[in-house]
């Protein structure tokens, strides 16, 4: 047994290694930042923080500075190697209506940014138009890109048409988890969209 393996901290950063190994089996904390601006009924975000599956923020600053933040205007997409940072640093939606998305991201966000790659929605208001997502679908895209399926299956299950996301856009996800980077992604993208 190696001195890294004994002890959990010391001056070599062997400490890291145990921790990057931990946080793979772990899965994100996810946070809603909910501006309010939906009916609350239909609100899926509100319904993952009733049910403790997410965190509600209610404001920009109590958004974490390191989380991945889910934002449509963002240059960077969600890929699989997010997965560490997002273990460590959590995922954020921002729950908006889409009347009002633009001047919604048009502000500054704390946390990094990322945008998702073509999906269609499977949500009842939006069914099978692309990037109209609600924010438990982006969440549950988000997850499913960066590997976490049993969570991302688990944050749908809450609405009776949310397994039905993982259906209709079976191929383009699997696609979007194996890809390596950006430009592969944007590859996998054009091919089904």
């Amino acid at each position: 047994m190696t001195q890294c393996a004994t002890k959990r901290f010391n001056r070599n950063g062997c400490n890291n290694q145990v921790e990057s190994q931990l946080s793979i089996t772990q899965t994100p904390r996810i946070y809603v930042l909910l501006l309010r601006q939906d009916d609350p009924g239909k609100c899926t975000a509100a319904k993952l923080a009733k049910f403790r599956l997410a965190h509600p923020l209610y404001k920009l600053r109590q958004v974490p500075h390191k989380a991945l933040v889910l934002n449509p205007y963002a240059t960077q997409p969600v890929l699989n190697r997010d997965k560490t940072e997002a273990v460590n640093h959590g995922v954020v939606a921002v729950d908006c209506s889409w009347e009002k998305v633009q001047t919604t991201f048009a502000a500054r966000l704390p946390g990094v940014g990322r945008r998702l790659p073509t999906l269609l929605a499977s949500n009842p208001v939006n069914y099978a138009k692309p990037h109209k997502l609600s924010s438990l679908e982006a969440l549950a895209a988000s997850l499913h890109i960066m590997g976490f399926r049993e969570k991302s299956a688990q944050l749908l299950s809450l609405f009776k048409w949310g397994p039905g996301f993982l259906t209709l856009n079976e191929q383009p996800l699997e696609a979007y988890e194996n890809a390596a980077d950006e430009n592969e992604l944007v590859k996998a993208e054009s091919e089904f969209f």
